[in-house]
């Protein structure tokens, strides 16, 4: 049977990462992989989900499955996380949650009941995203198309070239948004721009799928949350994919969960038997022992408000690192040309580098970045910010 099978591209990010491992080069730097670091480049475990491990390991008394629903705590939380304590939607019991394996569980068991319910859905996604994005939703059936959104050459938003493109869909189909932290650009909508695309998606009839994969290091916990909110407000059916693994630093634990706010009641309860079923004929359960650490967290006001502290600590960390990044280019550039990295959020930016710039960035440098030139801000110490801007400007002469 597998001398059937055809040679498949390895995923690119992996590559690098493996190019990385590879290079015995003492002063190398990883900006690749994305996954927040500290000052030592170590992904620390949190303070907080240190001890909440501890107090479930030392407390736990059955490793028994928790249901295709997932940890029913751990479910409210990330509800109320999400949406916040009393969004209207929640008060009207239209929203319904399901655990998953990390947000990319999340993305695709969303996939599969768009596929479900309607099998004629297209689902847009930005032009750039995130690679994972296209995989995951045609896994599941559904054909992928794109909307403008990001010049890498000028750094700039195409706001307008979006609505352009988003206003001349039919109703049904699906835009996959990234609520904040864009991956890879780092640029997000401002509040006025998302009441505007709220008024396009309201008027075309679209549903949107949110990605919310960086809540808290972008603007805050809530100034991240506000457009979904705002659209699970405004419109009639909203799919949200949550993830854990950047906010609590849950990475190998795949902690996510997938939101879901429809019509009604009635409908809700409809949308969460789909849900059970479809992700019981994937992954049947899903682990429980992330969700249990950010149940525990939740449920002590200790530990969470030790929990937001160390966050917002990671979050002016990685805005600090923009700034220093953006002031150092300046200083090898002798312009702003790449000034965009200072007022992005998040963890990445799309630094516009053509392919044999990346490539030399590498193998002159020993700077990895991804083969599209995002680079991974919150990868980068503080010891190492003029060494990189040094490299980038040497492979742009």
């Amino acid at each position: 049977m597998f001398n059937t099978l055809e040679p498949q591209q390895p995923d690119a990010l992996l590559a690098v990462m493996a190019a990385y491992a590879a290079d015995t080069n003492p002063d190398k730097v990883d900006l690749g992989v994305g996954v927040y670091r500290n000052s030592a480049g170590v992904t620390p475990v949190m303070t907080a989900v240190r001890k909440a491990e501890q107090r479930l390991l030392d407390g736990q008394l059955t490793k028994a499955y928790v249901g295709a629903g997932g940890n029913r705590a751990f479910a409210a939380f990330i509800e109320e996380l999400t949406l916040g304590v009393n969004h209207p939607a929640r008060a009207a019991g239209r929203v319904v949650t399901l655990q998953t394996p990390g947000g990319c569980g999340g993305v695709r068991l969303a996939a599969d009941l768009i596929h479900r319910a309607s099998h004629g859905a297209r689902v847009l996604v930005s032009e750039p995203t995130w690679p994972n994005h296209r995989p995951l939703v045609t896994g599941a059936g559904l054909v992928v198309d794109a909307y403008p959104y990001y010049d890498p050459a000028t750094g700039t938003l195409g706001f307008d070239e979006m609505l352009d493109a988003l206003a001349r869909l039919p109703a049904g189909h699906v835009v996959l948004l990234q609520a904040s932290c864009h991956n890879p650009t780092g640029q997000d909508l401002t509040p006025a721009q998302w009441l505007t695309l709220a008024d396009v998606l309201e008027r075309q009839q679209l549903l949107p799928l949110l990605d919310l994969a960086y809540q808290g290091l972008g603007d805050g916990l809530d100034a991240d949350a506000a457009p979904v909110r705002l659209l699970a407000a405004r419109l009639p059916e909203v799919l949200i994919a949550v993830s854990c693994s950047k906010n609590f630093g849950l990475y190998r634990e795949r902690v996510g969960a997938v939101i879901a706010v429809a019509r009604d009641t009635v409908q809700a309860g409809l949308v969460m038997n789909h849900l059970q079923i479809l992700a019981r004929r994937m992954y049947s359960m899903p682990p429980d022992h992330g969700a249990a650490i950010v149940a525990s967290i939740a449920a002590d006001p200790v530990l969470k408000a030790e929990w937001l502290v160390e966050l917002e600590a990671m979050r002016v960390r990685v805005g600090t690192i923009r700034s220093g990044l953006a002031a150092a280019l300046r200083g090898e550039f002798g312009s702003g040309r790449f000034d965009f990295i200072e007022g992005q959020r998040g963890m990445f930016s799309l630094l516009g580098l053509p392919p044999a710039a990346v490539a030399a960035l590498a193998s002159e440098h020993h700077v990895y970045i991804a083969g599209d030139s995002r680079i991974n801000v919150a990868g980068l110490p503080e010891t190492r910010i003029e060494r990189v801007a040094r490299a980038i400007r040497a492979v742009c002469r």
